[in-house]
């Protein structure tokens, strides 16, 4: 069994079927990868996951307790962060407030700004956000605004917020989207590095397939909302059904 397992789940909006008995396996420490062209349901599936959509039907389970019904905030506090396609942060805090405000979120999800803003007489959450900002390579733009970086910055600062969290699964959606090839290639050896230090699991959408089979354990291909091939990254890149669906060729 895996940390995440979906099982029959189904999301309907209205008469569009945007899911339909989804069914999937992430192992613990893996990547996990899920593509499909647009409109597959990718999206939906994650905002299943935490828990911005709830499924029609079907069952999400993370480390053996299910995510349905609870508001995105306690799946946070459950162990699931995630990186959304636009990054995330607080353009007129600097690099370091943005990963310290995570340290002081109250367990309703709102912050504790009162606290933040004598953050800097607490040397244990000071270090903590100095040794992650290391961990990303970004500890010499710690006292930048971060509305100047750039978006591969932007990106790692995001990942940062997650990681000083301590999660358990790590869901990226799209996290190289919009980047020059250069800032992606950095993102892939980010995440390979992420993957390496720490015992986290991280389940990725993207549609850049070099950052696909250059990070990803597993695949999953999603169809008009269905699973249609779930396999290792050898066997998804010249399977007939994939190039049919994913890349527009017909199988023969």
């Amino acid at each position: 069994m895996g940390i995440l397992e979906v099982k029959g789940v189904g999301k309907r909006f209205g008469g569009l079927q945007a899911l339909g008995d989804v069914n999937l396996s992430v192992a613990e420490n893996s990547v996990h990868a899920i593509i499909g062209p647009n409109g597959a349901g990718k999206s939906t599936l994650l905002n299943c996951l935490v828990g911005k959509l709830i499924p029609d039907t079907g069952s999400v389970m993370f480390d053996g307790q299910s995510v349905l019904g609870r508001k995105p905030h306690e799946i946070n506090q459950m162990g699931i962060s995630r990186v959304f396609q636009t990054p995330e942060i607080f353009g007129d805090l600097t690099v370091m407030e943005n990963v310290m405000i995570p340290c002081f979120a109250k367990r309703d999800g709102a912050f504790e700004l009162n606290a933040f803003s004598s953050v800097f007489g607490q040397a244990d959450i000071v270090a903590r956000a100095e040794q992650i900002l290391e961990d990303v390579n970004m500890q010499d733009k710690r006292h930048m605004h971060s509305a100047s970086l750039s978006r591969g910055d932007k990106r790692r600062l995001e990942m940062a917020m997650c990681l000083v969290q301590e999660p358990k699964l790590l869901l990226l959606d799209e996290p190289t989207a919009g980047m020059a090839r250069a800032d992606t290639n950095n993102t892939i050896d980010l995440l390979k590095q992420i993957k390496q230090e720490r015992d986290i699991t991280m389940a990725i959408i993207e549609h850049d397939m070099h950052v696909v089979f250059s990070l990803a354990d597993r695949i999953t291909v999603l169809a008009q909302g269905t699973p249609l091939v779930e396999d290792t990254p050898e066997n998804i890149k010249g399977h007939p059904k994939v190039r049919e669906a994913y890349l527009g060729e017909t199988a023969h």
